[in-house]
């Protein structure tokens, strides 16, 4: 007879299983909807264009992050991780590989729609791939740091998966922390605001909104702004005091990127929803839009 794991410390059964499921169904959703993108822009030809391709970038950081999500729901419902410290450490670094891809591919998609309304530049699939490339090298670059000392992956409050240590709050630490939120956070998030209000300006001019400007910003500041917060307060002040499972939200909060930038960035877009319905239906797209005009 198998005995079950105890409890984390600071957790109840229901609280176990409460973050174990979400885990799941965030994993589950985004991982469907991000899978779908990735498939159509294979498969419909319409859909394989350069400013589409970032799209891809995204989508395929997106489902990366429900892949660390599905371990840690895994672990979570065993109540302990199973994978050693070994394991913890790639944990951390995929699960950081994955979501600095991500905002820097969001990032990318906005600087590629800045130029098509503003300046009407056409991307080229050199560019294109240039541009996501650097996204994930970059992104790369920032997550093997704390394999090599800068930083430390350690486990998270629930201790059933990994990521950024927070809980020392040393020098290590915090120069780590202003150098990757500064080059991951908050330049990403200056290109999306500045490239997203010009857009909206150009859009208030014609009078045609073809997509709603604001929301991958908010997006970016709704999704990772708590854990963001989080680590950044870690750098002032020690956070333990902060009972365990407040310092899970975050981290559940944050794994809701894939199914809200699946919405914004290919069930939001009319061409990239269309070539989906094309996939799904066998219905050929009425407007095939080669340049994303609808984007």
């Amino acid at each position: 007879m198998v005995t079950a794991h105890p409890l984390p410390e600071g957790f109840t059964e229901i609280e176990v299983f409460a973050i174990g499921t979400a885990l799941l169904v965030e994993a589950l959703l985004g991982f469907c909807l991000n899978g779908l993108t990735i498939i159509s822009f294979r498969k419909i030809k319409e859909l394989r264009t350069p400013s589409n391709l970032l799209v891809l970038s995204v989508a395929l950081a997106d489902c990366g992050i429900c892949i660390n999500a599905f371990i840690a729901a895994f672990s979570s419902f065993l109540r302990y991780w199973p994978y050693g410290s070994d394991g913890c450490q790639i944990h951390g670094f995929h699960g950081f590989l994955t979501a600095l891809a991500s905002i820097s591919s969001s990032a990318a998609v906005a600087w590629d729609r800045y130029h098509h309304y503003c300046t009407r530049s056409r991307l080229q699939w050199s560019t294109a791939a240039s541009m996501m490339l650097f996204a994930w090298l970059f992104a790369a670059f920032w997550s093997v740091m704390p394999l090599l000392g800068w930083g430390e992956y350690d486990y998270e409050p629930l201790r059933t998966c990994c990521t950024l240590d927070y809980s020392k709050g040393d020098r290590n630490y915090v120069t780590f922390l202003f150098a990757l939120s500064t080059f991951n956070f908050m330049i990403p998030g200056f290109i999306m605001m500045t490239a997203y209000q010009s857009i909206h300006q150009k859009f208030k001019k014609t009078g045609h909104f073809k997509f709603n400007t604001g929301l991958p910003l908010k997006t970016l500041v709704i999704c990772w702004g708590p854990y963001c917060l989080l680590c950044s307060y870690a750098a002032v002040e020690n956070v333990m005091f902060i009972p365990a499972k407040y310092r899970m939200i975050p981290a559940l909060i944050a794994k809701t990127v894939p199914t809200v930038d699946a919405f914004v960035y290919a069930l939001g877009n009319e061409n990239y929803r269309g070539g989906i319905w094309q996939f799904l239906t066998g219905q050929k797209i009425e407007k095939a839009e080669v340049d994303n005009k609808t984007k």
